[in-house]
């Protein structure tokens, strides 16, 4: 059964911006929801891409070796198959359902490629900044598996798959990360509602992948967000989301904002220019 949660306390959008289609890596077609002009960032995140692609030659050339530092990447994929290797002799595979959350901490190079020659290619890569103190942290992984992501079906049809955090008492697999994240995957049948709880102070947002539309927040202060849009919301303690128009899908992610400064140069996110000198110098000796 859903819990009907305060009105009053209900995270209205404040913004709502398409994704802009881009080229990452060595040509895959993106969309790119946040880490673009109209959207720099939203603390503690810092970039979200959706790729998704049925023609090979928008997604076979991959992302070939490429350094990082100072930030996490997580890899969601929903459809096909990825390989990862870094400098650091880890190798691994993703397929539909799996997650990556890779804390790249204090330098890492590592490669992303298609393991496929036909079919779809769909998911997603976020962005996500450590603070000061973990950002020369070593390297690490967390790969999971699609069969140990908990999913919770409610009676009512809603369907919530828990990456990170905890939804009606599930918690997800991914740990020990700084910004105590909530990764959700929210399936909305048509007629259907999702509501859930998000601790206030924490930056959250919506973005919807499958389905016409989601209606977000509630009452007067509610809005539609189309397919292919990010909805960033307001202050609150609960997130609403609605389906009047048909079956829909949506990531709710939010986290506690890390409130540092922020220095971005490529794949490299620091608190000071003089830091960012120094990963490039870093990387160009071969000292990651």
């Amino acid at each position: 059964m859903t819990t009907t949660l305060q009105a009053a306390n209900v995270r209205a959008p404040v913004r709502v911006v398409p994704a802009m289609a881009a080229q990452e890596g060595a040509g895959v077609l993106i969309h790119r929801a946040l880490g673009m002009p109209m959207l720099p960032d939203l603390d503690p995140f810092l970039m979200l891409d959706e790729f998704k692609n049925d023609d090979p030659k928008a997604y076979m050339a991959g992302f070939p070796d490429h350094p990082h530092r100072g930030m996490e990447t997580v890899t969601y994929m929903l459809a096909g198959a990825m390989s990862h290797a870094d400098n650091q002799g880890n190798r691994g595979r993703l397929g539909p359902g799996d997650v990556q959350w890779m804390t790249a901490g204090r330098g890492i190079v590592h490669s992303e490629m298609p393991q496929q020659e036909q079919g779809i290619m769909w998911g997603f890569q976020l962005w996500v900044n450590l603070a000061a103190k973990d950002k020369m942290m070593k390297p690490r992984y967390q790969e999971i598996k699609a069969d140990t992501i908990p999913a919770v079906a409610r009676a009512d049809g809603v369907r919530v798959k828990v990456i990170a955090g905890t939804f009606d008492g599930t918690a997800g697999p991914i740990n020990g990360i700084g910004v105590d994240p909530t990764y959700l995957d929210v399936a909305v049948p048509k007629g259907g509602v999702f509501e859930h709880a998000v601790r206030d102070g924490y930056n959250a947002f919506v973005y919807v992948f499958d389905g016409t539309s989601v209606t977000v927040g509630e009452g007067d202060r509610a809005r539609p967000v189309p397919r292919g849009s990010i909805a960033v919301l307001g202050p609150g303690d609960s997130v609403r989301l609605a389906a009047p128009a048909s079956d829909a899908r949506a990531l709710l992610i939010a986290g506690r904002p890390l409130n540092e400064p922020v220095v971005k140069y490529g794949p490299f996110v620091m608190n000071t220019r003089e830091q960012i000198f120094e990963a490039i110098e870093d990387f160009q000796s071969g000292r990651f």
